[in-house]
């Protein structure tokens, strides 16, 4: 009963802070902090237990907004950085000097451009996009831009003619032939020149920031355009150059439900222009472990690379609990470290597959045994329920396949399915479910898409597509999502 105690408390602790928030008079939010949905149809008090929503912007908190954003958008940096993050970052670290010359030309931060050409190049001076015409260089520079923008020499023909010559000496191992052409090609093309490259996007950044007033909306633009964030920024109701307007705000309080063209706008950039904020976060800190701890650095990558999704950096299987055999999950139960998941959509938003834990019987078990989560990971997935029920605008729920497993469980479910993992899984610690793709609208879908990436990006929980469900693993942070039980917890 200690583990239902410390529950409770929490919960109560949570709830206090709850008050605290709904009593406040927080002039700097735009509005109304919002609460996280109820049930259309409540029935109980307790089904409507208010919680101002944890994850909604509020400006009081925009430091912790962006770090999380860092941290959750790391994944991908770790995982398709060439030769791996510690290896690009020794890269992007030989153009410090340069980085900084051309940092204090365009009077921003330095470690902030250095994350672009983590970002951009991989440190690599002769990165392409494409062909010649697109982006190329340690800034990946247009030529469009670079000859009409930033006033660099760019002659596209010949530098196309010289790149075909260069791969053709390549593939001989002409290396001495190799450097010679380079040298000709960044003549006539400074974008493959690093310091010419620098200080052409000293240029931009010096440009956007005029047009803009703030450093993080003209790096924004850098990937996005200038254009594109000015009508994000209308779109949101500012104006560019609002310098009390951040761009950690415009992103997370624009949702489906509020300022939703902005949102809209945002989400019609299919090349992450709009997490490209964050993902210098991450690179910075990438830069920030290479130069103080390597060590760390190493361990990240290991822990961000072995899996499809960052789950063992939430969750690190040597210092994660698991349940080996039935016996152990059932003194989780009893300790309740693990709750009953609910089969109650209309409050939660969720219908539980009736196939969960069907191969119970085989390990002479009970079904549920297996119909249980973390209650932090039950509070995330009544989180999701609430919100995407909420954006699709209907009671259709979504249906979740699997909840907590342990260990014989997990062996008897990878010799069936070949989805199923042989190593650590998140199922047998309790912190992560699966929800089944299988959607009643697009409307549906893509509010659900809209949680997944939120969340994510808050570095809440960590997601990855399998060809039949979407598997989450939940942060502890779902903690402060406790008082959600009590919507289906008497």
């Amino acid at each position: 009963m200690v583990r239902r105690t410390l529950l409770l408390t929490s919960a109560v602790l949570v709830l206090v802070a709850v008050a605290a928030l709904v009593a406040r008079e927080d002039r700097m939010l735009p509005g109304d902090l919002p609460a996280v949905p109820t049930p259309s149809d409540v029935r109980e008090d307790r089904e409507a237990t208010p919680l101002p929503d944890p994850f909604a912007y509020d400006d009081a908190r925009k430091e912790e907004f962006e770090k999380r954003a860092a941290a959750g958008s790391a994944h991908v940096l770790y995982a398709r950085s060439p030769g791996g993050a510690a290896a690009t970052a020794q890269r992007v670290a030989r153009w410090r000097p340069q980085i900084e010359a051309a940092a204090a030309e365009a009077d921003v931060p330095p470690d902030q451009l250095e994350a672009l050409v983590f970002l951009e190049s991989a440190g690599r001076e002769d990165a392409m996009a494409g062909d010649t015409e697109g982006a190329v260089g340690l800034t990946q520079i247009l030529a469009e831009t670079g000859q009409n923008l930033l006033g660099m020499r760019v002659d596209v023909p010949r530098s196309r003619r010289l790149t075909r010559r260069i791969r053709r000496a390549l593939l001989r191992a002409r290396l001495l032939e190799v450097q010679r052409l380079r040298a000709a090609r960044r003549r006539i093309d400074q974008r493959f020149d690093p310091a010419q490259a620098l200080a052409g996007t000293a240029r931009y950044l010096k440009l956007a920031k005029e047009r803009f007033h703030r450093d993080d909306m003209a790096f924004v633009s850098y990937h996005m355009g200038m254009g594109n964030l000015e009508s994000v920024l209308r779109a949101y109701g500012t104006e560019p150059g609002d310098e009390d307007v951040s761009y950690t705000q415009v992103y997370f309080d624009s949702t489906p439900r509020r300022n939703a063209a902005a949102q809209r706008k945002l989400a019609s950039f299919g090349d992450d222009s709009s997490n490209y904020l964050w993902k210098l976060g991450s690179a910075r800190e990438i830069m920030r472990l290479h130069r103080g701890d390597a060590g760390e650095l190493a361990r990240m990558q290991a822990a961000q690379t072995v899996k499809a999704s960052a789950e063992e950096v939430l969750h690190p299987p040597d210092s994660t609990a698991r349940f080996t055999t039935p016996a152990r999950l059932q003194q989780a139960w009893d300790d309740e470290d693990i709750v009953a998941f609910p089969d109650d959509p209309r409050v939660t938003g969720l219908r539980r597959d009736p196939r969960m834990g069907e191969l119970a019987g085989r390990l002479g078990q009970t079904r549920s045994l297996y119909a249980g989560l973390r209650p932090e990971a039950l509070a995330t997935a009544l989180y999701i329920g609430a919100q995407v029920r909420a954006l699709a605008g209907g009671d259709a729920p979504l249906t979740v396949t699997s909840t907590v497993r342990d260990e014989a469980y997990q062996r008897r479910l990878a010799s069936r399915n070949r989805e199923a993992t042989r190593n650590y899984s998140l199922h047998t610690t309790g912190w992560a479910f699966d929800l089944a793709r299988r959607y009643r609208s697009r409307r549906q879908a893509l509010a659900f898409q809209f949680v997944l990436d939120r969340l994510q990006t808050l570095d809440a929980i960590a997601w990855v597509r399998e060809p039949g469900a979407i598997h989450v693993t939940a942060a502890p942070e779902g903690e402060a999502l406790l008082p959600l039980l009590e919507r289906v917890q008497p």
